[in-house]
């Protein structure tokens, strides 16, 4: 096999990728990230279509290609439409970023019975939908395709207050090799992404304390950013991955690494 450059294996000019949750700080900044490599996507949101939109006129101002889609990922119906959207746009799909979620915080006492489905419903259900509507479309091809479920930390290590979203993101972490170990024989790669405490506006202010002790806990000594995320998107979602499947990469600074006792 012949040699491929690091810059080679991490174009993806040509490849349609549904990135969802894009209105996010995350999701926008794995947007980015892919558009700067060369991907079209195509952009779920759920309410904030500003955001998404911002993403679609500063892409375009680059020759970018990139597609809105408003869904609520609860409904069952709704991750089919998006990749016929997708494909109706692009004419092709080749992988799958599920980055939308929420995360409310809630102690264990007060969460009630639909708080917990509307929290499985998102964060857990919806990516299950989308790939398997993604594997329908390509196990009747011979390519490779992939997908990065966008879990957290949480799914091994819960956090007080965030139970439902924990048990959630554990579903997600089981769900990412689950499907890679029965789609790899259709050449479809399944990874995952855990990220730790990532930095956003107003976060330092409004948890200053939460935000301290990370710091200090944490072997790098810093909060993640977006692109530390979307990096490690990138890569999995690359050629440069192409024999992983079924991973859970941590991107946490180090701080699952820590003893926990």
């Amino acid at each position: 096999m012949a040699h491929e450059s690091i810059s080679t294996l991490l174009d993806l000019s040509d490849r349609t990728i549904i990135v969802t949750g894009a209105s996010g700080h995350i999701g926008g900044a794995i947007a980015r990230t892919l558009a700067d490599a060369g991907a079209k996507l195509a952009l779920q949101y759920h309410h904030n279509a500003d955001a998404v939109n911002s993403l679609v006129k500063e892409s375009n101002a680059i020759d970018g290609q990139l597609l809105p889609v408003q869904a609520d990922l609860s409904d069952p119906e709704q991750p089919q439409r998006i990749v016929d959207k997708a494909i109706a746009e692009f004419g092709s799909l080749y992988g799958l970023v599920n980055n939308a979620g929420i995360q409310p915080v809630t102690p264990f006492d007060n969460i009630t019975t639909p708080d917990f489905a509307q929290m499985m419903a998102t964060n857990a259900t919806g990516p299950f939908s989308l790939i398997q509507c993604c594997a329908r479309l390509w196990s009747q091809t011979p390519d490779m395709h992939a997908v990065v479920n966008i879990a957290s930390i949480e799914g091994q290590q819960p956090a007080i207050g965030h139970s439902h979203y924990a048990t959630s993101k554990a579903a997600l972490i089981m769900l990412t090799k689950a499907a890679a170990i029965e789609l790899g024989r259709h050449d479809i790669r399944v990874n995952a992404i855990s990220p730790g405490l990532i930095n956003r506006d107003g976060l330092r202010e409004a948890w200053s304390d939460g935000v301290t002790r990370w710091e200090n806990a944490a072997p790098l000594q810093r909060m993640g950013t977006p692109d530390d995320v979307a990096r490690a998107t990138l890569f999995l979602m690359s050629d440069a991955a192409q024999w992983i499947t079924g991973a859970n990469l941590d991107v946490d600074g180090g701080m699952l690494a820590r003893p926990m006792w």
